[in-house]
């Protein structure tokens, strides 16, 4: 008998701890190398964990909903079991569960129905009683998982209390991905009541950071899209058939920005703090929404990319995003951000920084209004620009002249092609 640990990956420096989403596997069953087993969520990304080798899941030694750290052991594969064997010899043949088999077994009875940190507060806030939630964590201990569960299916009269579980016990009922509403019964007045999810909490976490430490103000102006417009018009069928992807707008904002950037160099720095770090580097995120939340990749020296590479790199990073498949290197890093509202409908916005950038652009519909050229009224295709920078080292001269800058070059796209 062969057991191969499953651990947790290797985490960014940036981040502490993650939680685990769902077991893909019960106990006992098998497994393929490679087969992912479980997602776990990071205040970044959600991140799989696929199976070091091929076998049968012998234990689970952490449930849905555990908050794990980078490199810590979530299960053990038997490499020469067989699928439906019960997973009690496997776990057995552990070390670990060899240590703990060798205990009192009032020891391991005592612990039965114990409630995790986590658990117990989750437990409060819904008013369970301590034994109306079985146990799944090791020695039969309460997780996290366990109650969501419990709620989810409208636990309420207590249960007898479990006694003694197995070590290797597996979760009874999978969890979704995200937990389930939790519904109040307030008569005609309903509420809900779900957990934040990691990335959830530390996108407030960051925005309410961005708000108390920069000195946030927002220049405005209106581009007259027309320009652009009659470009794409022009060139997207031959584009799209030399390139492969759609020539969409978002490639222009791409290259205005960094036009103006480069003239303004202290939009694209940041502050360390007494210091001012000018980077020497372009690279722009682009804030994206997504089913859990809004995350922001980045396109890693934009100067330097063609408008099919930053389409190409675009459309991929929505794909991911939709999926949940960014990995952290692509949300790492940045030096300035680029939020298009303007997808959703929105007409006029104050975009807040992504810390510890000091400057980011905010893109909103396109919509035909009424303005004067040359004393005559005439309709444009018009879209305000919003430009939030950090006061405490960009004046406003520079933050009125860069979102002109960019203004004029969409505009006049030629000054792209030839950088004037």
């Amino acid at each position: 008998m062969a057991i191969v640990e499953v651990k947790v990956p290797q985490l960014s420096e940036s981040v502490a701890e993650a939680t685990l989403l769902q077991w893909k596997k019960k106990v006992g069953e098998s497994v393929a190398a490679d087969e992912i087993l479980i997602e776990i969520e990071t205040d970044k990304v959600v991140m799989e964990v696929p199976a070091p080798a091929a076998g049968v899941l012998a234990e689970v030694v952490q449930g849905d909903g555990a908050t794990v750290a980078a490199e810590q052991l979530i299960a053990r594969i038997d490499t020469e079991g067989k699928a439906g064997a019960t997973a009690a010899p496997a776990a057995a043949a552990a070390p670990a569960a060899a240590a703990l088999a060798a205990a009192p077994a009032v020891a391991s009875a005592s612990k039965a129905g114990v409630a995790m940190p986590a658990a117990a507060k989750l437990m409060a806030d819904n008013n369970l009683a301590a034994g109306s939630v079985a146990g799944t964590g090791k020695d039969g201990r309460i997780t996290k998982g366990d109650v969501l569960g419990a709620v989810a299916a409208g636990a309420a009269a207590p249960k007898a209390a479990p006694v003694a579980a197995p070590v290797n016990a597996a979760v009874a009922k999978p969890l979704p991905a995200v937990a389930a509403p939790v519904p109040m019964a307030l008569g005609e007045r309903p509420e809900q009541r779900v957990p934040m999810s990691r990335l959830r909490a530390r996108i407030a976490e960051r925005l309410v950071q961005s708000q108390s430490t920069n000195a946030i103000l927002t220049t405005f102006n209106e581009v007259n899209m027309a320009p652009v417009m009659e470009m794409r018009k022009k060139f997207q069928d031959k584009f799209e058939k030399e390139h492969g992807v759609k020539l969409g707008f978002m490639s222009f904002f791409v290259k205005a920005a960094v036009h103006a950037l480069k003239k303004f160099p202290v939009l694209n720095a940041s502050v360390d703090g007494n210091d001012i770090v000018y980077h020497g580097y372009f690279d722009i995120g682009i804030a994206v929404g997504s089913p859990r939340g809004l995350v922001v990749p980045i396109l890693r020296d934009a100067d330097q990319m063609s408008f099919a590479d930053i389409e190409k790199k675009i459309a991929e990073y929505g794909t991911k995003a939709r999926d949940g498949k960014l990995s952290i290197e692509e949300l790492t890093g940045g030096t300035f951000t680029i939020s298009n509202g303007g997808v959703f409908g929105s007409l006029l916005s104050t975009p807040i920084i992504n810390p510890p950038q000091s400057a980011i652009l905010g893109v909103h519909a396109t919509k035909e209004r009424a303005v004067v050229e040359n004393g005559q009224v005439v309709p444009r295709p018009m879209n305000y620009l919003a430009l939030s920078y950090d006061h405490r080292i960009i004046d406003g001269r520079e933050a009125v002249l860069g979102l002109v800058t960019m203004k004029d070059a969409l505009e006049d796209p030629a000054r792209l092609l030839f950088d004037i």
